[in-house]
């Protein structure tokens, strides 16, 4: 019953920061998924008496992929599959799931907040069994070995029921199909103060909740209709599409336009949030005010005495070096660690895994903490409800009484899309050899007090990564340029603008970020580079 499939390598399956992301029709090509699930098997020494987690977010052609690695695995002999009803399951609930059952490892089917459909984005990511992300030692041997694959082993049978809970058997394989809901719930009943939180709905609080027909659909009917007491309705876009109705599920400004003008117009209610295609990230809004993620992960530490799960203290907290240093101040303030890193999870798991951080996050809308390996975004929602229940407040005063402590960092993310990536590559390249002669330099109001490479020096491991260009000035602003590993079609040029300040906080965030934007043009030439007056997304 086991087939060895002759194949020929295919030379694009280098992994990003998580795992692969392709154009759907990519990944529809022969023997494509099977290459890339094989290489990944012999390069971690075979899966043989091991456990993994299976599922994904519902995008088109997962229940075509899920179908394919389970037959893999059983031709591999895989000790068990522990696979999501339906094939479905979020990024969160599966490190908690893997964590839980002492998994191996897991996968989850997922390009997290990129479009799906047939002319959409898919992604298989890859975590290891610690439930977040495999390091880059391990992502390069797994490309290695994709750009060598000769033939994969597969087992001829039919395709398994994913509709019925219970186990089942192919060979020696043991395949459980899981309610992939509960033992997540059960997570956040144990983190938060549930009864406070059915009491804030109970005096006629409203919010509403788009899961944008994401994964966390069914999550969130759950948790906030079902158990906390939410009004019937307050989930919108609940049901898990291969499309997403065509919607982008991507929770920011200009992607959940649906919420945003809700929570902007006179009918608003008093809390509305946004979840991605996996269910990792998080936007936050209140009535006509949106709580950017810099600011949420500093407002979220300055209040984790609100939780019951850290009541008793935290560790410390970390950032991507992208993300505003708003939480760099929260954690002076408090006397716990503190930690900036590159853009990529698996950076912050090492901190998480001896105890040097409870918190974390990055500007992309994503925020976790220590209770599972990777961000989570209904986490992030339960804490913010959990803190306007203790304190009374609306999301507006939560965040003006934030900044009226500590000021604000006014932030914005310009993204360039789809540059040719031999251009965007010189541009960084020229931009880095450049940083030396920009100390001292005057760009109008702006004067540069320091420019560098970020490079991150893993205090576990003893590793070094370089991760992005930071330009610094006198005043306290900020320039940081990166490309972006989660685009399928060219590179993608970010560059996030932060200005401080401790008095002024109630100003137009673009009027205040506008002049800034223009010097950050200025410095890496990226008109003349490009060809782009202007960035594609600015969120």
């Amino acid at each position: 019953m086991i087939k060895n499939v002759a194949t020929t390598p295919y030379v694009d399956q280098k992994m990003g920061t998580a795992g692969i992301r392709k154009k759907s029709r990519t990944v529809m090509q022969e023997n494509y998924v099977e290459n890339f699930i094989q290489s990944l098997f012999d390069a971690i020494g075979g899966v043989e008496g091991q456990t993994f987690v299976l599922g994904g977010d519902g995008r088109y052609y997962n229940d075509v992929a899920i179908q394919k690695i389970i037959k893999i695995a059983v031709a591999n002999k895989m000790k068990k599959l522990i696979v999501g009803q339906n094939g479905y399951i979020s990024t969160p609930a599966s490190s908690k799931i893997l964590l839980k059952n002492k998994a191996d490892g897991g996968l989850v089917l997922s390009a997290s907040h990129n479009p799906g459909g047939v002319d959409g984005d898919f992604g298989i990511k890859y975590a290891v069994k610690s439930g977040g992300q495999c390091s880059s030692k391990i992502s390069d041997a797994i490309y290695a070995r994709t750009k060598e694959i000769t033939s994969y082993k597969i087992y001829d049978c039919e395709n398994v029921d994913l509709s019925k809970l219970g186990i089942q058997y192919i060979a020696d394989t043991e395949i459980e199909v899981i309610d992939p809901i509960t033992d997540y719930v059960e997570m956040m009943q144990q983190i938060f103060d549930f009864e406070a939180i059915k009491a804030l709905f109970k005096s006629g609080f409203t919010m509403v909740f788009d899961a944008m027909n994401a994964v966390t659909g069914p999550y969130a009917v759950k948790i906030f209709e079902q158990i906390l007491g939410a009004p019937k309705g307050s989930v919108k876009n609940f049901v898990p599409m291969p499309d997403f109705g065509g919607l982008h599920p991507d929770p920011n400004l200009i992607y959940a336009k649906e919420l945003v003008d809700l929570m902007y117009s006179d009918n608003a209610p008093d809390f509305g949030a946004a979840n991605d295609g996996d269910g990792d990230r998080n936007m936050i809004l209140g009535r006509k005010f949106f709580v950017t993620p810099s600011d949420s992960l500093a407002i979220l530490t300055d209040n984790y005495k609100y939780i019951p799960a850290y009541k008793d203290g935290i560790y410390g907290v970390a950032k991507s070096a992208a993300t505003s240093t708003a939480v760099c101040r929260v954690a002076k303030e408090l006397g716990i660690d503190y930690y900036e890193v590159p853009t990529g999870w698996k950076y912050f798991c090492n901190l998480m895994d001896s105890k040097r951080i409870t918190f974390c996050g990055e500007e992309s809308f994503g925020t976790g903490s220590n209770h599972i390996r990777e961000k989570d975004g209904i986490w992030a929602v339960l804490f913010w409800l959990n803190i306007l229940a203790a304190t009374k407040k609306s999301v507006a005063d939560v965040v003006k009484d934030f900044w009226e402590k500590y000021g604000r960092n006014y932030y914005l993310r310009y993204d360039f899309e789809s540059i040719d990536n031999t251009v965007a590559d010189k541009l960084m390249v020229d931009l880095e050899n450049k940083l030396s002669t920009l100390k001292g330099q005057k760009y109008g109001k702006y004067t540069v007090s320091e420019a560098y490479p970020f490079v991150y020096h893993d205090p576990v491991d003893n590793s070094s990564t370089k991760n992005g260009l930071i330009v610094c000035f006198e005043d306290g602003s900020r320039i940081v340029y990166r490309l972006s590993g989660t685009g399928t079609s060219g590179a993608t040029l970010r560059v996030y603008i932060e200005a401080y300040e401790k008095h002024k906080t109630s100003e137009d965030t673009v009027n205040m970020l506008t002049p800034l934007a223009d010097v950050a043009l200025q410095i890496a030439q990226i008109t003349e580079r490009t060809g782009k007056i202007k960035a594609d997304v600015i969120t």
